[in-house]
């Protein structure tokens, strides 16, 4: 089976947190779930780099990464995959969505009223004690 190691940024701006939603997907237990925005570490990337290029890449903004989360193992039907997250924050009024359909801004007492991808869930319980 497939391992994935990716990592994801939980942006906080104003005490509230940004949850993207995934486009459709292969993979329907992954399509157009939320998810904290991120990706695959690259080959001979650290954790940290990893992070700011995706996020820069699939938001177009510049984040400040502040202190691990947290890393969930989760292994879905056709892959497992080990995601580090990690607390940021930003100061970007705008924020391009280039691989996301839809995206929202919401309090932490919200984040368990959307669809979220079964290996976000545990960062987002976590979070609801943050």
């Amino acid at each position: 089976m497939k391992e994935i190691e990716v990592v994801a940024a939980i942006i906080i701006k104003d005490n509230r947190i940004l949850c993207t939603q995934r486009s459709k997907h292969k993979y329907s237990y992954i399509s157009e779930k939320f998810e904290f925005p991120g990706g695959k570490i690259e080959e001979g990337e650290t954790e940290l780099q990893a992070l700011i290029r995706e996020i820069q890449e699939e938001l177009s903004i510049i984040i400040e990464v502040h202190n691990k989360f947290l890393t969930v193992e989760h292994v879905y039907p056709d892959f497992s995959i080990k995601m580090h997250s990690y607390i940021c924050t930003c100061d970007a009024d705008k924020i391009r969505f280039l691989e996301h359909i839809n995206h929202c801004w919401l309090v932490k007492e919200e984040l368990m009223n959307l669809d979220w991808a079964a290996a976000d869930l545990p960062i987002v319980k976590k979070l609801l004690n943050y």
